[in-house]
């Protein structure tokens, strides 16, 4: 990736005048953003670079807190659990990476987060994970749900997903799903807008925001 003088240079040779630089600049300024992941040994880059160009986010989880909203506790425990032994330093690599990427909650142009947590998700998670999530679900970008046992089946039980959006129009939404083995995204059109009709039927199916707020504290005065 060239530095910002040799890319000022690359504008002048191509001809774009000073009034039409500015969306080139952001797309310049976002690439070179991208590097703080490149200093961690990251075995999937994939679902990090999605989801720092994202300006939407819509995750359904069925098993766990969203990674945006866990705290460090919740991540440490979540890690240590894998099948395979990894190092302490692998711990806190992936530890590190995850508090990164939850800042894109907040700042100048936070991403527009929409996530629906199972209420068997919340069961693994204490006082302290069960209060942060409430206190993120207050940003203004974000919104928090959840699906009640009592609900009964219902189509999240097929698994947990996620649906990006991006800044530019040519830039289609994509289905990302994670599995066993690793993870696919999905960018076909038909399976991209059944995901997304997925997505709208259990935010119908779960609790409001203000009512999984009042359950997650009422959840959290248990603990």
């Amino acid at each position: 990736m060239p530095d910002y003088s040799a890319f000022e240079t690359m504008l002048d040779v191509y001809g774009v005048i000073a009034d039409d630089q500015e969306p080139y600049v952001e797309m310049w300024q976002l690439a070179d953003e991208k590097a703080w992941w490149h200093q961690y040994r990251l075995e999937d880059q994939g679902y990090i670079s999605l989801e720092h160009d994202a300006t939407v986010i819509r995750t359904f989880e069925a098993s766990y807190i969203p990674g945006l909203v866990q705290t460090r506790k919740y991540m440490r425990a979540l890690f240590a659990s894998v099948r395979a032994p990894r190092s302490k330093r692998w711990v806190e690599d992936q530890v590190a990476i995850r508090g990164r990427r939850q800042q894109r909650l907040r700042g100048d142009q936070p991403v527009e987060y929409h996530a629906i947590i199972t209420e068997s998700a919340l069961r693994h998670a204490d006082r302290e994970q069960l209060l942060h999530i409430n206190e993120v679900s207050e940003l203004p970008n974000v919104t928090l749900q959840v699906i009640l046992d009592s609900i009964g089946l219902h189509e999240g039980y097929n698994g947990s997903f996620a649906l990006l959006d991006f800044p530019y129009p040519s830039d289609p939404r994509v289905l990302y799903v994670e599995h066993t083995e690793g993870s696919i995204h999905i960018e076909d059109p038909a399976r991209v807008k059944s995901a997304t009709l997925t997505f709208k039927h259990l935010s119908k199916l779960a609790l409001t925001p203000e009512e999984s707020a009042a359950l997650i504290e009422r959840l959290a005065a248990e603990r």
